[in-house]
């Protein structure tokens, strides 16, 4: 069984005009937020010194950066499932509602439904490359020095699971715009079937 095949088993099946690259594309999209959600976890409610731990500094944290663990699990959660989101462009689940929502079950997706929510979050995670460049300058992203403090093996760390993040704007843009294309370009082949029987 190829990767594709496990992925379109475990996630849903492609729609219909769906190049591979596409595909790869989604599920790429959809890890790009999974190494930081791990290394937010581990650190904080796992215990590792991922990060400085000098008390000070987390006494002059705000209440995100110091936040409680059950935080710091929902949001890398929540993080996940938008990323996973992205599958649903390149999938059936994204043209047709599932059958578990009542109501819609069955209906097509109205390509507007998909593509503003998916555009939006583009636009909106371009603000992660924003930060992650201040970041490598030692700064937050009011321009003052960061609160977060890593050295040596803790800096490499940091990169190796943050630095995807800033691949999921474009990748979700490109995806948005690719959906888009290929579901107008499939209505009037639909509405030209449809007049012809």
């Amino acid at each position: 069984m190829t990767t594709v095949g496990f992925a379109e088993r475990m996630h849903g099946r492609t729609a219909a005009g769906v190049p591979r690259w596409a595909v790869w594309a989604a599920y790429a999209t959809a890890l790009t937020a999974l190494p930081s959600g791990i290394w937010r976890i581990v650190e904080k409610a796992g215990g590792v010194p991922l990060l400085e731990t000098d008390p000070s500094l987390y006494a002059e944290a705000s209440g995100l950066a110091a936040g409680p663990w059950w935080y710091i699990i929902t949001l890398s959660v929540v993080s996940e499932a938008l990323a996973f989101l992205a599958v649903g462009l390149v999938t059936v689940w994204g043209e047709v509602w599932p059958r578990w929502i009542p109501g819609l079950r069955g209906r097509r997706v109205p390509v507007l439904a998909a593509v503003i929510p998916a555009a939006v979050g583009a636009v909106s995670l371009l603000f992660l490359t924003y930060m992650m460049v201040m970041f490598a300058f030692g700064l937050g992203v009011d321009g003052n020095p960061t609160k977060l403090v890593v050295h040596g093996w803790q800096t490499v760390v940091f990169w190796v699971a943050y630095a995807p993040l800033v691949a999921w704007g474009p990748l979700l843009g490109v995806l948005t715009v690719h959906y888009y294309r290929r579901r107008t370009a499939a209505a009037p082949v639909r509405a030209l079937a449809g007049a012809t029987r």
